[in-house]
């Protein structure tokens, strides 16, 4: 049985990790983008997405069968304003359970599955086994 002294360092949770769903602000131009993290290090954000104004039509796209397309992109740091999680706040569902709402699909495994490997990535504040 191990201990947890005022001493020990606890061990750090990672939530902006490789799989991770987010919601990038970026500056120079304005935008926002929704998607997965595939890298994230002081150069700047890899991410697969889209913009958050495209969403909807993702959405759509995928709920009448046509075929997921979402882009790989990266952004300098120096663009990235905010990154947050995709986690719901209170009565308002996330982006990702938007997507699952309407396609019957979960996002996670779409985005990540092509750069991740065939690992599901853990979800934030919920099972790690979904």
């Amino acid at each position: 049985m191990t201990s947890t002294s005022f001493y020990q360092e606890p061990e750090a949770a990672v939530p902006f990790r490789p799989g991770a769903l987010v919601i990038a602000t970026l500056t120079n131009p304005r935008e926002k983008f929704w998607g997965a993290i595939l890298h994230l290090s002081a150069e700047g954000l890899s991410l697969r997405g889209v913009d958050v104004s495209s969403f909807d039509n993702l959405a759509s796209q995928i709920k009448n069968g046509e075929s997921f397309t979402s882009g790989v992109l990266f952004f300098p740091m120096h663009r990235v304003e905010r990154m947050e999680l995709d986690l719901p706040e209170g009565n308002i569902l996330s982006l990702a359970q938007r997507f699952a709402e309407k396609t019957g699909q979960d996002p996670a495994p779409m985005l990540v599955s092509e750069f991740l490997g065939s690992s599901r990535p853990e979800h934030p504040g919920g099972d790690k086994s979904r």
